[in-house]
């Protein structure tokens, strides 16, 4: 099925906020019929637990090193009325999680996409924000620091330890001279969840440094309450697979709302639109692939343990 029976037992805590974000809604498809779950004018103000209607709503199956690859059909207000989300649930302990950057022309365009995934990888996703021809903010690779971390109050970093484990750290929480205990680590925005669900109330107020109405294809990074990664792609799904590249999807609180249905406690946006970009690997071995339209500077890259 989806999350664990208890996941989707326990009650969701929805404090609600006053209504500020454009009007909007979202119901998922389980089955055969299609369940509201989430409305802009009682948008909650965090995420304790994934939400029953959205939770089972997700057909999962294993793929490659323990990872489960799932989809979500999800209707929605406007361009985003109807959605596919492809989600990959992930256990850092069992695969090696590497970056990887790739630029060219002096490192003004950027040069990754999925035709550079290695043979070897289970999992290839674009990493982070960025600028001109480089990755945005924080950079360490390899134990080595590649940047310094950049100004941001709704930036958040992804980091991978030592010993495998993957965190979420936050802005204020990384180190100056981007110094620390990562081995991988990048800076992406905005973030969506805070530490137990809590949604920034930048993504609620109108005017404060984030376009609430606007659309676009998504793509964001988070942490199950359970410990495991979550990636989630959205794609369009109104005119085939042909056109599901179209950068045509969610507002940035309904990527909140997302995440936060699917029980995470943590999450932060990548880069989206169409640079938008995601391979795994089935469990019979076959790479299945998301395209978007754009190379990318920096990815994401999983190695089987």
């Amino acid at each position: 099925m989806t999350l664990t029976a208890a996941a989707c037992l326990v009650p969701v805590c929805r404090p609600v906020r006053a209504a500020g974000l454009p009007w909007s809604k979202l119901e998922a498809l389980n089955g055969a019929r299609w369940v509201p779950w989430w409305d802009s004018t009682s948008a909650p103000a965090a995420w304790r637990a994934a939400d029953p209607a959205v939770a089972m709503a997700v057909v999962w199956r294993p793929a490659a090193a323990g990872m489960e690859l799932g989809e979500l059909a999800l209707g929605g207000t406007g361009e985003a009325w109807r959605l596919q989300i492809v989600l990959v649930r992930l256990d850092s302990a069992r695969l090696r999680l590497e970056l990887v950057s790739a630029s060219r022309e002096a490192g003004t365009l950027p040069d990754w996409s999925l035709d550079r995934l290695p043979a070897g990888a289970v999992l290839g996703v674009n990493a982070g924000q960025f600028t001109g021809g480089q990755p945005w903010g924080w950079l360490v690779r390899n134990g080595t620091v590649e940047q310094l971390p950049a100004i941001g109050a709704l930036s958040m970093a992804f980091c991978v330890l030592s010993d495998g484990r993957a965190r979420f750290v936050p802005v204020k929480e990384i180190p100056a001279d981007g110094s620390g205990s990562a081995v991988e680590a990048f800076q992406s925005y905005p973030v969506l969840l805070r530490r137990d669900g809590e949604i920034p109330p930048q993504l609620a107020t109108p005017g404060s440094g984030v376009d609430l109405a606007h659309r676009d294809a998504r793509l964001a990074i988070g942490a199950l309450r359970d410990g495991r990664l979550l990636v989630a792609l959205t794609r369009f799904d109104a005119a085939g697979t042909a056109l599901g590249s179209l950068p045509f999807g969610p507002t940035v609180p309904e990527m909140a709302a997302v995440v936060g249905a699917l029980g995470c406690r943590e999450a932060v946006m990548l880069d989206g639109g169409i640079s938008a970009q995601l391979a795994v690997r089935d469990a019979g071995g076959a790479l299945r692939t998301w395209r978007g339209w754009r190379k990318v500077p920096l990815a994401l890259v999983g190695y089987p343990r």
